[in-house]
């Protein structure tokens, strides 16, 4: 049997997908012969052509994401490429060029991790480039966690000045790129003094060695403190992240590098007087389309760089991307890019 779309070509109606069947190690990642997921009214199906591989999917491998996760499960929570099937009266069409992130994908739903995903047509980026896939596939889900937690989360102004606490992430990286575009002057850091070059080569103003205790050395660079910190390492150092932060800026908590999510014994008052605290956990929406196309044209014309550690290629090298991932040894996004 096959499926039509809207632009009279046939899809086929099983597809290769990697599936994790039960947790466990990389060999839990099987590449297997799977139905193509029927579209339901308004949803999207997407022809898959290139990927970004996350922490989030190295956790759901293992088993240790939260309840929402069920198995057997393709993961992939980000994924580029075309559109296969739309409504009609969703404004996409067959061919058409787009993106897709979060909203459960590759959790509660099957993702990209393989030829064919849908997703609901709310959180579908349209995109128009000729950037290679290579390139675009890295963008999504950093791109929308790095823009968001910087609006959403800070609403960073020009002329501001941004700490970025785990400034070596993909996330760090992107957002140090994208607060130089909005014209803030960035701190970042590194716990390892030879990354510090990552982090000039984005346009980093101040790179940091963060030895746990990081306050003191903003404020000897802003002696008032930073009017904004965007936190990605955890709630292991999210009090002195706190102390970095001037009177009524703010510290946006978006990611636990070092695995700490929460504070036992919490207590508002650790919060320093007339500093604010909030956080961010991102959804498509949150990175509209024109500024998604904005991005893309300040990458093509060389404005904007895009942090990509390694691209493999086709689903035999999923396994290789997540192991290189965990390891942590290659700074950047680690891309995967379906052949054929």
């Amino acid at each position: 049997m096959r499926q039509s779309t809207a632009a009279g070509e046939a899809t086929p109606a099983t597809m290769r997908a990697v599936v994790v069947t039960r947790p466990g190690g990389l060999d839990a990642l099987e590449i297997k012969e799977i139905p193509v997921p029927v579209r339901k009214p308004g949803w999207v199906r997407i022809t898959v052509k290139a990927f970004g591989v996350n922490e989030s999917e190295v956790t759901t491998r293992k088993g240790e994401s939260d309840a929402e996760v069920t198995y057997p499960r393709v993961p992939g929570i980000e994924g580029v490429g075309v559109v296969d099937q739309a409504d009609e009266d969703s404004g996409l069409r067959p061919g058409q060029q787009v993106a897709t992130m979060m909203g459960g994908m590759g959790r509660w739903y099957d993702g990209s991790y393989a030829q064919y995903v849908t997703v609901p047509a709310g959180q579908v980026i349209p995109l128009e480039t000729g950037l290679p896939w290579d390139v675009v596939g890295a963008l999504p889900e950093m791109f929308q966690t790095a823009y968001g937690s910087l609006t959403t989360g800070l609403g960073l102004q020009a002329g501001q000045t941004l700490l970025i606490r785990g400034g070596t992430s993909t996330v760090g990286l992107s957002a140090a790129t994208i607060a130089k575009d909005l014209g803030a002057t960035v701190l970042s850091t590194t716990r390892s003094p030879e990354r510090a070059g990552e982090l000039t080569a984005v346009g980093v103003d101040h790179p940091l060695v963060d030895d746990g205790t990081l306050a003191g050395q903003v404020r000897e660079l802003v002696p008032d403190g930073v009017d904004a910190a965007l936190e990605l390492v955890g709630c292991s150092v999210l009090a002195d992240t706190l102390r970095a932060v001037r009177r009524h800026g703010t510290v946006c908590f978006t990611g636990a590098l070092a695995g700490q999510w929460t504070l036992p014994d919490f207590s508002p008052f650790m919060i320093p007087r007339g500093v604010r605290l909030t956080s961010y956990d991102g959804q498509a929406a949150d990175l509209p389309a024109d500024v998604f196309a904005r991005q893309l044209r300040a990458i093509a014309e060389g404005h904007l760089k895009v942090p990509v550690a390694k691209v493999y290629h086709g689903l035999e090298q999923v396994r290789d991307a997540q192991a290189d991932v965990e390891s942590g040894s290659t700074p950047g996004k680690h891309v995967v890019v379906l052949t054929g």
